[in-house]
């Protein structure tokens, strides 16, 4: 084999192998590295203003009123998405005295402009005389995420 070489520099079978192993390492590299490289061009790209949306929580009595309420919220696109999170314990004062149940948490994304609305649907929702609906803004995240948000629960 010669590759453009002349008969006294013909690539020995070690040499030639080192030759396809680099130019395979290499291509392989640039998918690599391009996809990174899209990757961080993707997150830098987008922009996040600080509290624009939030993190609320909810807490439920169990997991048939948890799905309801998450899934009103959701078709009400007051929020993109919430999760369940399952067997929690309350420990809290109600009436002069302490009480302990089980029960289960709503993490919900959403924007801090729809905040005072899924208040309002949690309230007129909730079997709890007095349901809990606190509220966190995000600082911080994953833009592409918040960007998705941002997107299912519009203004």
């Amino acid at each position: 084999m010669c590759l453009g070489l002349t008969h006294t520099e013909t690539l020995q079978g070690g040499q030639l192998k080192a030759l396809l192993l680099t130019v395979f390492l290499s291509l392989f590299m640039f998918q690599l590295l391009r996809s990174v490289g899209l990757r961080a061009f993707s997150m830098a790209s987008e922009t996040y203003s600080s509290g624009t949306h939030s993190a609320a929580f909810v807490t439920c009595p169990n997991d048939t009123v948890a799905k309801q309420l998450a899934r009103g919220i959701v078709e009400k696109k007051l929020a993109a998405c919430v999760n369940i999170i399952p067997a929690i314990t309350s420990i809290y004062e109600w009436q002069g005295k302490i009480e302990e149940d089980n029960e289960v948490l709503l993490m919900i994304k959403t924007r801090s402009s729809k905040v005072p609305a899924l208040v309002d649907y949690v309230r007129s929702n909730h079997p709890y005389e007095v349901a809990e609906t606190i509220s966190f803004p995000i600082d911080q995240g994953n833009p592409p995420y918040l960007k998705w948000l941002g997107d299912i629960v519009t203004e």
